[in-house]
Parts: structure tokens; sequence; C-alpha cells
């Protein structure tokens, strides 16, 4: 598939409510900004090329992703994607599939918990908040966060924007309960 652009957004976050972090919160957000071979065209109800292309989409940006977050380990991540406006919400779907999951968890070596999305059909200029969540345990709820990222000219009519975010930690100050990320089993992607 053909990429238009790739844009990077490194978000540090050293202290909140004048409280200091002793680890920053780093998030990173990578988008790939690629042409949608089926913008503007009649229904067609085999979109199986732009699923079978993700991997490489996914790997181009999840790597990309990865290098930006050193030198911290990845603990959460999280998927997005935008379709312009001639394309259908679909088509971005499948270019976020469980093959392209599967790129995000080897990117971070491995991840057991189900990957949030979001999609949307949106003209350029939006701004895309990704979700977040622990990669291996679903229920850490300290680790359910968001990475904002701005696309300033994307996606145009016949373009998509598929978008991986990872974090290093859970938010700064958590302190509403749920299953602590020390203590997680991370055998079912839930606990």
């Amino acid at each position: 598939m053909k990429i238009r652009k790739i844009i990077t957004a490194i978000e540090d976050i050293h202290q909140e409510a004048g409280i200091e972090a002793s680890q920053p919160l780093r998030k990173v957000a990578v988008a790939a900004i690629i042409e949608n071979p089926f913008a503007g065209k009649p229904y067609d109800a085999d979109l199986s090329s732009l699923i079978e292309a993700s991997p490489a989409i996914g790997r181009q940006i999840a790597e990309r992703a990865r290098e930006a977050m050193q030198p911290y380990d990845v603990l959460s991540y999280g998927k997005a994607g935008v379709v312009g406006l001639d394309g259908e919400q679909e088509h971005v779907v499948a270019m976020l599939t469980t093959i392209f999951g599967n790129v995000l968890r080897d990117a971070v070596g491995g991840g057991k918990a189900w990957i949030s999305s979001f999609t949307k059909r949106a003209a350029p200029g939006m701004v895309v908040e990704v979700p977040l969540a622990h990669k291996d345990a679903l229920f850490v709820r300290d680790h359910y966060d968001g990475m904002a990222i701005y696309l300033a000219d994307a996606p145009l009519p016949g373009e998509m924007a598929v978008i991986c975010s990872f974090a290093n930690r859970g938010r700064l100050n958590a302190r509403v309960g749920g299953v602590a990320a020390d203590a997680i089993k991370g055998e079912d992607g839930l606990y």
C-alpha cells in the first residue's frame, strides 16, 4: 500500500496535580497515512486485500513506535483508524484486525490482552484519541488511558490513517482500584 507520510507523536508526563512521578509516563502514537484503494468505488464485499496488507503497515509503525518508547518498555497499547470521506469506516476496520494486532504484540515482545481500538470516517484536521490498556491484563484499571494525535492534513478523501499507540506505565496518581499491574497473572488477557 502506498504511504503518503508517517506522523509520530511523543508525550512525556512528569507530574500530575503537583506530584512528581517516580517515572515519567511516556505515550507514543504513530500514524501511517495511506492510500485507500476502495475509496470512491462501489460497495465491495471482499476487503481481504486490506486485511492482507495490514501487517506490513503495522510492522512499520509499530517498530517506529517501539523505538520512540526507548528507554522504556511498552506496558500499554492501542490502535485506531480514520478513513477519509470517500471511503467506508469498514475499510479502515479491515486494516486493524487480529493480524494487525499480532504485529503490534510482536513489536512489544508479546501481549495477552485484547487491543483497544477506535475507528471513524472524517475529514482532515481532527484529533484522534487512541485508547490504551495494559498489554497483558485488560482489567488493570490504572492503564485505562488514551493518546491524542493530531492529523493536520489527513486523511484526504481517498486515504486512511492507521495508528498504533504505546505507553510505558499507567496513569500518574491512579487511585481508583482494580487489579494492580504488579499483581497480574497475564494468562487470559483479563487479570
